[in-house]
């Protein structure tokens, strides 16, 4: 394996001195996340400092050490660690010849950076990269960026934010090619005040595009003007996407798939395609029509994103699906959308409960968090999505809930839970053949911990 880094490059791309020649085949600043090769990252938090986990590090593999101070193994001394690695990042951006795309928006954006990564792997025969997990804030991005190797023809880049200028920073340091904006909703309205001003924060992500770049953006979405006029400014072509007749690419015709997820034909700038998105609900198209606007923008394969599309299983905590073997014998199905929610989000996976076929449909939701003074009415206002995907057993979990269970009382049965140790001690065994059941919140919640304990009763 060719090396990602050498100590000299290193030296050169942060401003820092090498202790020693030595080369590096990845990048982290986990020491739990550390394997052979790689370059540990010490970084300083407000509750630790990456200094201290060298020994773990270097026991792990870690093929040298970005540090502020000598230490013992190979290292590249810098004046500071987090500096280091923002330098690193936009060093390596520096020397791509990839077309680079960045994603954000309020929801879909993980789904929608996984999707285009895999479709830009299938037609570059393994030559894409993206960031992994959801590195998409001030120490993530950079990591990303630090991890792309030379040889990479696509770039796939997730971007987040919860205050106004976060996405400015990033996607400076990013200069995508393609900047896409998946959906506004109402997530960390607590530091926004209303929708406009999240739909204006997004924005930022066409700052950091190349001259001539693409913006993508939600034709469907009541700020699509807003995005629009902001897009023009920095991108010399603004793509929409949607179900809407007006979108540059949208729906024409779609139906369910016999095997679960849609077929869909649509209609792009340049083509027509026809395709089956895999992944389950309405959002999946739409995430599709992103997909595709951006694969279309940088030249790529449609008919291999299409491909690659089809085959894509869904993703642990955003629509993964299971198996479990129930206490009476019989069989049940998890989807697992515990990773985080927001009100966009939640109504559109209740959606997709509701067109599931189910003896029971139970629906285990956790509260949605940084809402701010909009909370209670955001909390209450799912009771319609409850209420339509015609649940059986409403599971909430987290006093922001209360809302949403008094506009339930009376329609659907509903259990309360303080927090998600309540949930693990009897939400298992009230599993029966045939339930189909939903677990979905904000990550701070836990609700990942439900998962796993379900799992322990996967079908093999």
């Amino acid at each position: 394996m060719s090396p990602l880094w050498t100590s000299q490059a290193l030296a050169e791309a942060t401003g820092g001195k090498a202790s020693s020649p030595f080369e590096v085949t990845g990048v982290a600043f986990d020491s739990r996340e550390v394997t052979p090769g790689d370059l540990f990252v010490a970084l300083k938090g407000e509750n630790a400092d990456g200094h201290d986990f060298i020994p773990k590090a270097l026991a792990a593999g870690a093929g040298g050490l970005l540090v502020d101070r000598d230490v013992n193994g190979p290292f590249v001394k810098v004046a500071d660690t987090t500096r280091g690695l923002d330098a690193l990042g936009k060093a390596s951006r520096d020397r791509t010849a990839a077309k680079i795309i960045g994603v954000t928006g309020s929801a879909g954006k993980t789904g929608t950076k996984e999707a285009l990564f895999r479709a830009l792997e299938r037609m570059s025969f393994g030559a894409a990269h993206r960031s992994l997990k959801s590195y998409n804030n001030h120490v993530g991005v950079p990591l990303s960026l630090a991890r792309m190797p030379v040889e990479t023809r696509f770039g796939v880049f997730e971007m987040g934010m919860n205050h106004a200028g976060e996405l400015r920073t990033l996607t400076r340091m990013v200069r995508p090619h393609v900047a896409i904006v998946t959906t506004i909703a109402p997530a960390h309205i607590e530091y926004f005040g209303s929708e406009e001003k999240i739909a204006e924060a997004k924005a930022e992500i066409f700052e950091g595009l190349i001259p001539d770049g693409t913006a993508i953006i939600p034709y469907d979405s009541p700020h699509v003007a807003l995005l629009y006029n902001i897009a023009t400014r920095y991108a010399g072509r603004v793509v929409t996407f949607g179900a809407g007749d007006g979108a540059d690419v949208r729906v024409v015709e779609e139906m369910p798939a016999e095997r679960g997820g849609t077929l869909v034909t649509a209609q792009l700038r340049t083509a027509r395609l026809s395709f089956t998105v895999a992944m389950r609900g309405r959002h999946w198209v739409n995430n599709a029509l992103a997909v595709l606007s951006a694969v279309e923008a940088v030249g790529g394969d449609l008919a291999q994103a299409g491909l690659a599309l089809a085959e894509m299983a869904g993703l642990p905590g955003r629509g993964a699906r299971r198996k479990l073997r129930t206490a009476d014998g019989g069989e049940a199905l998890l989807i697992d959308e515990a990773y985080n929610a927001n009100p966009a989000s939640m109504a559109a996976t209740l959606h997709q409960l509701g067109e599931e076929r189910a003896g029971r449909r139970i629906a285990v939701l956790g509260a949605m968090k940084e809402l701010g003074g909009l909370s209670e009415s955001l909390h209450a206002g799912l009771a319609d999505a409850v209420k339509e995907a015609n649940v059986g057993l409403a599971v909430l979990v987290g006093d922001e809930m209360a809302p949403l269970a008094d506009a339930l009382a009376g329609d659907v049965p509903v259990e309360r839970a303080k927090d998600v140790s309540e949930v693990l001690e009897f939400v298992p065994g009230r599993l029966a053949n045939g339930d189909v059941i939903l677990v979905k919140g904000s990550n701070s919640v836990g609700l990942s911990k439900l998962i796993e304990k379900l799992a322990m009763s996967e079908v093999a």
